[in-house]
């Protein structure tokens, strides 16, 4: 199994210069993970098993305990067709290692590890069928979990245990993590609270952290205020739904959170490789959450249900503009990371950076208010769409 780490760390040295020792260990992780050599990570293929077997050694080596089904770990199957649910075609392997402090309640912390292999599935790029290695999403999530698995093993005051997972069949539709929430290896009963971090590798100058899940307990917002560092700036969102690993525990009455440094036009392409990473701002991320964990370690946390702002959107879209909107974006209106090719945006003539004001008659002050508005809205029809532009308001015609 140390040939694994060894690995991973000439992977890194090969192509790297070494810098500061204190994210080391979250570089190899992350170069490891998202090399070729693992080609994409894709549920059901050998990449997907190299990457649980470099994450069960390195639990392993951090002094975590196995708390899968088997070992290290949980298989599950399903199909690859969502249409056709009774072909379970796709094995998958949840990694699971766990911090025992003999506590009646546990925190889990997860993290997705697959990823799109040759673009398979959901990819952006879907004519290039080069290595997506999914360096942001979702390497750096699991080098964020790893670092957080040495600093709260080391701490001997912590009471609670700490369930360490990485899942596997997220980028098909949240299965490794469903297939926790359905058969937990720990009771539910006793999970406290779930914390996921998704694409946690591209935290921005302004240090502007999205956390979604702030609404599914009466403490977090208070302990995320209390506890957050100087210089960062919190999106909160409250919802406990969305498109990640959380949703799965949230669904279970558990409380959740889930960390996000952002959308890029990187994602889901080929581009998401090792060297567009931050990694000195992965370990900031991740000291947030240890700080969040050590807050809440011995105080209760008050499930609350949220309102569920991803069905009522996705219920209600009918037509696409053809953007990525960037959800770390905190002034008025909803900004663009991105104008997708042969889309209505693109047509128009928006432009990455466009801070869109009003579509038709709905004024937009956030990313919720621009989801709302589109549901407005059929294909065929034809707006005016307002954007700001550096300093100033361009009208653009806009034809769904």
């Amino acid at each position: 199994m140390n040939r694994i780490w060894k690995t991973g760390l000439c992977i890194f040295l090969c192509g790297w210069s070494l810098v500061a020792q204190s994210d080391l260990p979250v570089r190899v992780d992350v170069v490891y993970l998202a090399s070729d050599d693992l080609e994409g990570r894709a549920t059901g293929t050998p990449g997907e098993a190299k990457a649980a077997e470099y994450i069960a050694y390195r639990m392993q080596n951090l002094g975590l305990k196995p708390k899968g089904t088997a070992g290290w770990y949980q298989s599950f199957s399903f199909s690859s067709n969502p249409h056709d649910r009774s072909n379970k075609d796709l094995k998958g392997r949840n990694v699971i290692g766990f911090l025992d402090r003999k506590a009646k309640s546990t925190i889990v912390i997860g993290a997705h590890y697959d990823h799109l292999g040759h673009g398979q599935a959901g990819s952006l790029s879907p004519n290039d069928k080069s290595v997506h290695n999914g360096a942001d999403d979702n390497a750096s999530g699991v080098a964020a979990m790893l670092w957080l698995a040495e600093k709260l093993s080391a701490q001997k005051k912590l009471k609670s245990n700490i369930l360490f997972i990485a899942f596997s069949g997220e980028e098909y539709g949240l299965h490794g993590s469903k297939a926790f929430a359905d058969n937990p290896t720990v009771p539910l009963a006793q999970i406290k609270g779930m914390i996921n971090m998704d694409m946690v590798g591209r935290l921005n100058e302004e240090k502007v952290l999205a956390i979604s899940g702030t609404g599914t307990a009466l403490e977090w917002t208070q302990t995320l205020d209390r506890i957050k560092p100087e210089g960062f700036k919190f999106n909160y969102t409250a919802s406990g739904v969305g498109p990640s690993d959380h949703t799965s525990f949230y669904l279970k009455d558990i409380p959740v959170l889930h960390f996000f440094t952002g959308q890029h036009t990187d994602y889901h392409k080929p581009s998401d490789d090792s060297p567009l990473v931050n990694y000195d701002g992965i370990v900031q991320v991740a000291r947030v959450i240890e700080n969040v964990v050590n807050s809440v370690d011995r105080m209760p946390l008050t499930f609350q249900k949220t309102k569920d702002e991803s069905n009522q959107r996705a219920s209600s879209f009918k037509v696409t503009m053809g953007v990525m909107p960037d959800y770390v974006f905190s002034g008025e209106g909803m900004r663009v990371d991105a104008v997708l090719e042969n889309r209505p945006a693109a047509a128009a003539g928006m432009q990455k950076g466009d801070v869109i004001l009003q579509i038709g008659e709905h004024s937009i002050k956030d990313v919720h208010e621009y989801m709302k508005a589109l549901g407005m809205f059929e294909k065929g029809q034809e707006t005016e769409v307002t954007v700001l532009r550096g300093q100033d308001k361009v009208k653009l015609k806009v034809k769904f």
